[in-house]
Formats: C-alpha cells, sequence, structure tokens
C-alpha cells in the first residue's frame, strides 16, 4: 500500500470513528454512562459479569481486551474483579485471554496503518516520550516495558506495531512480560473476595514497596536497553 492510500485509509478511519463519538454521545448517551461507570465501580463491573452466567468468562475476557484497545479506560478495576470473581487462576487465565487479545489488535492496528492512524490518538508528549519504540527490536526492551509497572502498555501496543519487531516474537515476549502483574492483580482480588483483608493489604504492600524502585528508576532501565538514534554529523565548514 502507497503512502497516500495509507493516508486516504487512515483519515477514513478517523473520520469514521469520529462520526461513531458523536452519535454515541448524542443519541446514544446512556450508553456512554454506562460504559463510563461499567470501568469506574468495581462493583458494577463485577455484578454485570456476573449477570450473565455461564457468559461470563467471555464477558470478562471481552471487557479485558477492550481495556487495552480504548487507551482511556482503566485497566486497575478489571484484573482484581477478575480474581474476584474466578478465583487466582482462573482470573488470571481469563484476564490474559482479554488482555493478549487487546494487545495484539493494537499491535496489528499499528502494523496495518501505521503512524498515520495511531500518532492523532497520541498526545504531543506522549508521542515524544515513547516513540523511541518506533526503532524497537530487542526483546529484552519490550519485556521491560510490559513488565515494569508505569508505562501505558495500550499505547505501547500500538506503537510495537509500528517498529521492526516480528508479530510472533512480540506475541511471546509481551504476553510473559504481563504475566507477573497479572497474578498479582488477580491474586489480590481473589483474596479480598474471600474477606482475607488483612492479608490481601499486607501482600500489596509488599508488592508495591518492591516495585516503588523499580518504577522510580523505570526511565533509566529503559534507557540502558534503548536502541541510540543515529546522530545526523554537523556540516563541515569549508576553509
Amino acid at each position: 500500500m502507497s503512502d497516500r492510500a495509507r493516508w486516504a485509509l487512515a483519515t477514513g478511519i478517523l473520520f469514521g470513528l469520529l462520526a461513531a463519538v458523536i452519535w454515541l454521545v448524542v443519541i446514544e448517551a446512556p450508553l456512554i454512562d454506562w460504559l463510563i461507570r461499567l470501568y469506574r465501580d468495581k462493583k458494577f463491573l463485577k455484578e454485570t459479569v456476573r449477570s450473565w452466567g455461564f457468559m461470563a468468562p467471555l464477558v470478562f475476557i471481552v471487557i479485558q481486551a477492550l481495556q487495552v484497545i480504548v487507551s482511556p479506560v482503566p485497566g486497575e478495576i478489571t484484573g482484581p474483579v477478575g480474581g474476584a470473581l474466578f478465583g487466582t487462576w482462573l482470573g488470571l487465565l481469563y484476564s490474559t485471554i482479554g488482555l493478549t487479545a487487546g494487545t495484539l489488535f493494537a499491535f496489528w492496528v499499528g502494523r496495518q496503518w501505521g503512524e498515520p492512524l495511531v500518532r492523532p490518538f497520541l498526545s504531543e508528549h506522549s508521542w515524544n516520550r515513547m516513540s523511541f519504540i518506533l526503532e524497537a527490536e530487542g526483546v529484552i526492551l519490550c519485556f521491560i516495558l510490559y513488565v515494569v509497572p508505569g508505562f501505558p502498555k495500550d499505547i505501547v501496543s500500538y506503537l510495537f506495531g509500528i517498529s521492526p519487531m516480528p508479530f510472533w516474537v512480540f506475541a511471546v515476549v509481551s504476553t510473559v512480560g504481563r504475566l507477573p502483574g497479572t497474578l498479582i492483580s488477580s491474586y489480590f482480588g481473589a483474596h479480598v473476595a474471600e474477606q482475607q483483608y488483612i492479608w490481601a493489604i499486607a501482600f500489596m504492600a509488599v508488592v508495591v514497596a518492591l516495585c516503588l524502585p523499580v518504577y522510580y528508576y523505570r526511565e533509566r532501565i529503559v534507557r540502558r536497553f534503548q536502541k541510540p538514534r543515529p546522530r545526523k554529523d554537523a556540516p563541515r565548514q569549508s576553509a
């Protein structure tokens, strides 16, 4: 696909998304309110998923995938809810399926349509901060970005799609990188559901204490594995 065709396709998709947003806000405002409440109210989210009965795992997987694809949707609530609803290990399984599906979809969008489609959805600050991913090839850097807290993993997924990294390498590394955080969220939610509040709080306190140094030095850690950008030589002055 030529650059001109890619830009035209990206523009058409953006206008389509804009029209969909306007339609949802103006005509289907109650639906927007419901979705916002779904992702902000942990109790409402739990009741909504549980109301689907045997379909609850599938509904939860879809919710987890959407919170990656739609960047403003927070993922901090959904992980513990999975543990509370299904237990530690099933919560981990369903969360991993949903998060992986959403992550790979975001990667595919970046790979298919590239910067013309992805960049308009990012602020200038986010783009300048994370655009080094466009040149990333190393699995270590990819793993660090997914395992270390503090990086916007939804944005990272789109940007890796524009990078030279092969699809299956990204699929394996990003999934493995997400596992520790997903397990912690599911484990915490399961113990809260069992009313083991003291144990859950103590567990999270230990996790936070261990993660704080990594979070604080996250930018420095990434720079150690970041591919240096080539410098442009200054033009020589003729004598």
